[in-house]
């Protein structure tokens, strides 16, 4: 793992997400987003939202790590099974989460959770980032069966560039 890239790359997020939500108006928040059932101000919230559950997601990782890896691929195994709930919930947290912030307070929950990640990070012994858990593979594309701690610092901002493309940031015309 290259710590300055991820490091990079969270600064390159946070930067583009100030763009992002400066550029949007009531008009184009309100707006559908491109292959999804999120309107741009849900999907905005889901982007931050990948990063906050990363934040929460680490110690799991860094705890499940430490135990042998048949209780890691169990634990994937279980995760995976209720993939129908996991979905409502991961469409429904935008939803909700965009009726309750602005996108103001949105671009202080991504700068915090980017900033939070990047002195981790920088925290992180080496041995640390090599350890790893299974993960449920249906729950998000950019799970592999196995991650690292070092690429669970990295999939967040494959989930925001992957997500990030879905905004429809084009005025419609009538």
């Amino acid at each position: 793992m290259d710590r300055q890239a991820t490091h990079d790359e969270l600064a390159r997020v946070r930067a583009d997400f100030r763009r992002l939500v400066a550029q949007l108006d009531g008009e184009a928040l309100d707006r559908p987003s491109v292959g999804t059932r999120w309107t741009n101000r849900q999907l905005l919230f889901h982007l931050v939202f990948g990063y906050l559950i990363v934040v929460r997601l680490l110690w799991m990782v860094k705890l499940v790590s430490l135990l042998p890896p048949s209780v890691s691929r169990l634990l994937a195994r279980l995760l995976n099974a209720p993939r129908r709930p996991f979905d409502v919930l991961n469409y429904l947290a935008p939803c909700i989460g965009a009726r309750l912030l602005d996108p103001t307070r949105m671009v202080r929950l991504m700068d915090r959770g980017t900033a939070s990640l990047a002195a981790r990070l920088a925290r992180e012994p080496d041995e640390r980032l090599a350890q790893g858990m299974h993960y449920p593979t249906r729950w998000e594309p950019f799970f592999e069966d196995y991650l690292t701690v070092a690429q669970t610092y990295e999939y967040p901002t494959k989930h925001y560039d992957f997500h990030r493309a879905q905004l429809n940031l084009t005025p419609q015309t009538r």
